[in-house]
């Protein structure tokens, strides 16, 4: 391709900031970022935000390429054969190549009640619609968080550090994805912190109230806010953009997380499954898949046959307030081992982690293509190998809900 060439990112997340900032590696590439607020939401911190530490936004002018082009605006559709994209507020933008990288958000309130009386807190503003909630209850009003994965433990443990009366609800296993071991030192700091864990399907919520939720068991507990941190969904664009999607929403794409569709559309995160076999929504998958889209991007426009997939996960890091954390390790195919590093050390690496993701991207900013991704051999054939080694070793009981 001779010329300047126009990359579109839809999304100023984790992926798509890398993404955005690698493409910047070539002169003759212009990247315009589409995001609907005009900072960077630090997303690993949005349950401190909660809990009153920290505003969870970092400038754009700290962790992007100045030479990337901020849209503040929404994209309502992608029109494949126009090859443009439709705003809500600045008509449409055409593009040369569209990086999909939208992210994830709350999933569909469809419990009784969740919808009017929950608060999600999986994107900034709901993050913030809560934080009045919070700051107009008595700080010994009851509390409940709904959801005992990495949100719902982290969201707890913070507010109950500030003296809250908080109450988990499971429903089921509390952190799903931890080996027993690192469930029972989780259990031990909620504890410690006075948090009311309740778990087993007993403790699924069948419905909310103002003031109150009701368990499948019949039981009805008080609380006068309820926090909703049970799943998390995708935007629907590529839905109704009418590109072939998984069963979620997120964008089908080969291992070079180009679409099935389409050869000048990729995606990027939360919203990618490549090959129909999507990582974990976490923002250790996020970064390097910002950067392995703009690869192929780079790849193409250099003649170059792009290179596969190649990533595996090996941890997850759960925050327990600000004092403490644990560390999760796993193997390569995502199943939590026996190691794990907890109480104040934790705190210190998970520490490390959130500084280290803005890091990460204003060193790409400074110098394109300078972040390292790692390789893992075999591409699709050893993901799918990993998935089944995942299904065969997990405990039931360990499985991600």
């Amino acid at each position: 391709m001779t010329g300047n060439t126009h990359v579109v990112v839809i999304g100023g997340g984790y992926a798509g900031v890398m993404a955005a900032n690698r493409l910047t590696l070539r002169d003759d590439v212009t990247v315009t970022l589409i995001n609907p607020r005009p900072d960077l939401v630090h997303r690993v911190r949005l349950h401190q935000l909660v809990g009153g530490s920290d505003d969870a936004v970092v400038a754009y002018q700290d962790v992007l390429a100045e030479g990337v082009r901020v849209v503040v605006d929404t994209v309502t559709r992608i029109d494949v054969a126009e090859r443009s994209v439709t705003l809500t507020a600045d008509g449409t933008l055409g593009y040369d190549y569209l990086i999909y990288a939208v992210g994830s958000g709350s999933a569909e309130l469809s419990v009784p009640g969740a919808a009017e009386f929950a608060y999600p807190i999986a994107t900034l503003e709901e993050a913030q619609r809560l934080r009045p909630a919070l700051d107009a209850a008595p700080v010994t009003a009851p509390v409940t968080v709904v959801g005992a994965g990495p949100a719902g433990i982290e969201t707890a443990a913070e507010l109950a550090e500030v003296g809250r009366r908080v109450t988990l609800l499971c429903g089921g296993v509390l952190g799903p994805y931890l080996h027993t071991r690192g469930r029972r030192s989780v259990a031990k700091r909620l504890a410690k912190l006075g948090v009311t864990v309740i778990d087993g399907s007993d403790a699924m919520v069948t419905a909310v109230a103002r003031d109150a939720v009701r368990l499948a068991n019949g039981r009805e507990l008080p609380s006068a806010v309820t926090i909703w941190t049970a799943g998390f969904g995708v935007p629907d664009l590529a839905v109704r953009s009418g590109l072939s999607t998984d069963a979620v929403g997120r964008l089908l794409t080969d291992e070079t997380l180009t679409s099935v569709d389409d050869a000048r559309i990729l995606a990027a995160g939360d919203s990618a499954a490549p090959s129909d076999l999507p990582l974990r929504m976490s923002c250790l998958n996020a970064v390097p898949l910002g950067a392995r889209a703009a690869d192929t991007v780079l790849s193409r426009l250099a003649g170059e046959q792009p290179d596969n997939l190649h990533q595996s996960m090996y941890a997850q890091c759960i925050s327990l307030g600000r004092s403490a954390a644990i560390y999760q390790f796993a193997n390569r195919s995502d199943v939590a081992v026996w190691l794990h590093i907890d109480d104040s050390l934790g705190a210190r690496i998970k520490e490390v982690v959130c500084k280290g993701i803005p890091k990460h991207l204003a060193e790409e900013a400074h110098k394109p293509g300078s972040f390292r991704l790692h390789r893992m051999p075999g591409g699709v054939a050893k993901r799918q190998q990993l998935l089944r080694a995942n299904r065969a070793e997990a405990p039931a009981a360990d499985r991600a809900a």
